[in-house]
């Protein structure tokens, strides 16, 4: 157990919090910006400008809090639980497929109706994800060079996983949860042999999975020219390319983007950072890119800081979290970009949705927790 120390002694790294902070109030504003048309013109909103605004902000304060009450729990215990919480998450994702419990929208059964709220267990899960591999590399630690002992069982957990997301099915999901696991594996010291023998496997697989899929075979090639069919397959793409193409390099303004105006689908969520370059411009997309690599930065710097104090699963943890925002908002910008097919994941922090953001909270609170506990350790502090 960790004695609390002195307020001076414990103070935390203020630039990440501050930069999750800006992040987080960045997507509040373009949520409201993004929402407002759409939600002065649904019937299921009454009508009302501020619904998707209300509710984002609702969401950003239970996650505040959700993060001062898990800020507290010692990292010890979330080594602990881990099996367990990962467990708890795989029983979650298996719930999410049977008919009276899981929510099908557009096809695909993700939620989990909560009263009037719906919950999406995946967010949840690449918490668990990140705190699992993270206990499982320390624990086989030195089996990283076996197969047999140090590999398969990892290989065996996670073939599970990407089955159940298949069959919701939410592809860009099972995208991050694979990137975190094998990024923490890697960093614990699998052989890198076996890394880039999986690395070529896992790029096989899901060559195949999109041949055999004629609905992901047909986002890839409306990714590769939207022009073709702007109307049909390319839809989504084209009208974000146009709202960079409006942006140029200031932005036409807060609020004056047209792409919002029932053009772009899912404008406050998947496509949020569209509507950001459209009326931020260039200059407010370096800027949420900046806060974003300066996030993920320090998250490294952290974990780094816990292996040289030899807590090398808090290590892990801070990497992976890292990893997962680092990844999950690579996606989402290649897509909004152009640069990758659409996968349907929203950009962490600033995006419309109650699971990412509470889910988000919690992560960075296990950073934070991370980073009090090496200033702690580093002045000599005891447990």
């Amino acid at each position: 157990m960790l004695y609390a120390p002195a307020r001076r002694e414990s103070s935390l790294d203020h630039a990440l919090v501050w930069s999750a902070v800006l992040l987080a109030a960045i997507g509040l504003v373009m949520v409201y910006s993004a929402s407002i048309a759409m939600a002065e013109a649904e019937r299921f909103t009454g009508f009302r400008p501020a619904y998707f605004l209300q509710r984002h902000a609702a969401y950003l304060v239970l996650g505040a809090a959700a993060a001062v009450v898990f800020f507290r729990v010692p990292i010890w215990l979330w080594q602990r639980s881990a099996p367990w919480l990962f467990l708890f998450g795989l029983g979650l994702l298996v719930a999410v497929l049977l008919p009276g419990i899981g929510r099908e929208v557009n096809g695909a059964r993700r939620w989990i109706a909560v009263g009037s709220a719906t919950f999406q267990p995946s967010e949840l899960v690449k918490l668990f994800v990140v705190l699992y591999a993270a206990d499982y590399t320390v624990r086989k630690a030195a089996f990283m060079d076996d197969v047999r002992k140090g590999f398969l069982p990892m290989f065996g957990v996670m073939a599970f996983v990407a089955f159940v997301l298949l069959r919701e099915p939410d592809f860009g999901a099972l995208v991050v949860v694979t990137a975190i696991a094998m990024s923490i594996l890697f960093l614990g010291g699998l052989n890198w042999r076996l890394f880039a023998g999986l690395a070529v496997l896992l790029a096989g697989a899901f060559a195949v999975m999109i041949i055999s899929s004629p609905y992901r075979l047909q986002r890839i090639l409306g990714f590769m020219d939207p022009w073709s069919d702007a109307y049909g397959t390319g839809y989504q793409l084209s009208h974000s390319l146009i709202a960079f193409g409006r942006g140029e390099w200031l932005g036409v303004g807060l609020g004056g983007s047209v792409e919002k105006l029932f053009y772009l689908p899912e404008a406050h969520t998947d496509f949020l950072l569209a509507v950001i370059a459209e009326e931020m411009g260039f200059a407010g997309v370096a800027v949420v890119i900046g806060l974003f690599a300066f996030l993920v930065h320090r998250a490294f710097a952290v974990g780094r800081q816990a292996a040289s104090l030899e807590r090398y699963f808090a290590a892990l943890a801070a990497q992976g979290i890292g990893i997962w925002l680092a990844v999950q908002a690579f996606i989402n910008m290649g897509v909004n970009m152009g640069m990758l097919p659409t996968k349907g994941l929203t950009l962490p922090l600033l995006s419309y949705g109650g699971t990412g953001i509470v889910v988000n909270c919690i992560a960075l609170a296990i950073l934070f927790r991370i980073d009090f506990e090496n200033r702690y350790l580093m002045t000599g502090g005891r447990t």
